[in-house]
């Protein structure tokens, strides 16, 4: 039987592979067995398609990305395969990196537990617990260490394989700070899991968002990518989870679909409690492993280009009183708080202060920023979703200054400007760089502006600090070092 006919995933993207050597994947799973883990079939074929080799005894696949819904097995895989590497394949470091330091520990420990009940302790030279020190180090000198993901965590490592858990929050700043590590290997591989992307939720869902494009795509040879989800009936994705209709949220057949573990790890009953206990679109994501995904082949959209945007960054710039604030709030109310003023070097400091998943806390936020600094003035796009807030902060004594349809289009020129002219700085904020890979624009006059609703991604932190910037053109020349935070 072909491994493609067993345990199918929705997308399944791993050219040629019932031509490859597959025997990796084969010790993989008995050394699964030898330790007392008896794998579901679609933890075998996962195995099988990330252990997949050439003719020529290299990886055949360079990525690997896995994704599933939650509880299903993906941290079994990842031990399997790490412990494969450096225990039977003689791979000298394999770095496992998560979002979250509990996540990470927690994997340590689970891999911890299952080599010391085994004949592998007697390789063990050493086991480090000491807190951003947790790995193993075998009696051959492999490798084993564990990461929480930072900007520049993983930088100085040379590893051959690289695990990213909880790739769905993986920011562009880690995956660039982390990829390199594997640049001067003789066959690395890079391998990220996680689960669907819900852009609500998951503000560094773009790199995972772009490796399943390009898996979708079909046309790189070194990518494989697994994902289980849900289709409807004409075999396509859902774009959205609130499209997944009440129907397919209650159907059995949905659950099985997009959970290999179902009745396995997961039972029935506890899918019916999940059903009755979150919300549609929470149980469209976390369970049925439907995505919102964001896109990344729109940056042509937008008038900024990330990389530009990016060569603007300088930490140690400074923002100086006074200033002016800004607020956004996007179409699903995600609100922004932004400040722009001058540095040091007299260029504009554009700094994101908040990024909210709603708009509780941008009342409070904003009394708490005028109270502090008494800023030059706070503006906001008096024809968007932001118009809702300037009542409540009327009335919270807080004046906004309610900016029209062509001041918007004069504040995007200004930044756009500022932008190619190089005389704006600013601190790296991920959240930026993300609406800016996902930012549209829609026509006003001659001029054009921001378009919420076409945007890919949430632009209210762009939006934020486009307002910000053009109402400090207003700021007075002197100024005083001051720290917002």
């Amino acid at each position: 039987m072909s491994v493609l006919e067993v345990a199918r995933p929705k997308i399944l993207h791993a050219p040629g592979l019932d031509d490859l050597d597959l025997s990796r994947g084969q010790e993989a799973i008995e050394l699964a067995d030898s330790l007392g883990m008896h794998l579901d079939e679609h933890q075998k074929l996962a195995l099988t398609v990330i252990c997949a080799r050439t003719d020529d005894g290299r990886w055949a696949f360079f990525e690997v990305g896995i994704c599933e819904p939650r509880q299903n097995g993906k941290g079994v895989i990842l031990e399997i395969r790490e412990v494969a590497g450096a225990f039977l394949w003689n791979e000298p470091l394999v770095i496992h990196s998560a979002h979250q330091f509990d996540t990470s520990q927690e994997h340590f420990m689970r891999l911890e537990s299952l080599v010391e009940d085994s004949d592998l302790e007697r390789q063990i030279k050493t086991i480090r617990r000491s807190h951003g020190e947790e790995g193993f180090i075998l009696k051959n000198g492999n490798r084993i260490r564990f990461r929480t993901r930072t900007k520049g965590g993983g930088r100085g490592f040379s590893c051959d394989t690289l695990v990213l858990d909880e790739a769905m929050v993986l920011s562009l700043f880690a995956h660039s700070a982390l990829l390199p590590t594997l640049r001067a290997r003789p066959d690395p591989q890079v391998i990220l899991t996680g689960s669907a992307v819900d852009q609500q939720i998951h503000e560094h869902g773009v790199v995972f968002a772009s490796l399943r494009e390009r898996a979708i795509e079909g046309e790189d040879k070194s990518l494989a990518y697994l994902e289980w989800t849900i289709t409807n009936d004409e075999g396509e994705f859902y774009e959205t989870p609130d499209d997944v209709p009440k129907s397919v949220l209650d159907d059995e057949r949905s659950w099985r679909e997009s959970n290999p573990a179902f009745g396995l790890r997961v039972r029935h009953e506890h899918f019916q409690k999940e059903r009755d206990a979150l919300s549609d679109r929470g149980f469209a994501v976390e369970i049925l492993g439907v995505g919102d995904w964001p896109r990344t082949d729109g940056t042509h959209l937008s008038p900024i280009k990330p990389e530009e945007w990016d060569l603007l960054v300088d930490e140690t710039s400074k923002l100086r009183d006074p200033f002016s604030l800004a607020f956004d709030i996007s179409p699903e109310r995600r609100s922004s708080i932004a400040a722009v003023g001058r540095n040091a070097d007299e260029k504009w400091h554009a700094e994101l202060i908040a990024n909210y998943p709603g708009t509780a806390k941008l009342v409070e936020r904003m009394v708490e920023l005028v109270e502090q600094h008494n800023p030059y003035e706070i503006v906001c796009d008096g024809f968007g979703p932001s118009a809702s807030m300037i009542g409540p902060l009327t009335e919270a004594g807080v004046n906004v200054r309610v900016l029209n349809g062509q001041d918007h289009a004069q504040a995007c020129g200004t930044l756009v400007d500022a932008v190619a002219n190089r005389t704006i700085r600013h601190l790296g904020s991920q959240q930026v760089s993300n609406a800016l890979r996902g930012a549209a624009t829609r026509p006003l006059g001659d001029a054009w502006a921001w378009a919420r609703r076409r945007s890919s991604v949430d632009i209210s932190p762009l939006v934020a600090i486009t307002l910000a910037l053009a109402s400090a053109q207003g700021l007075p020349e002197e100024s005083d070092d001051i720290n917002i935070w």
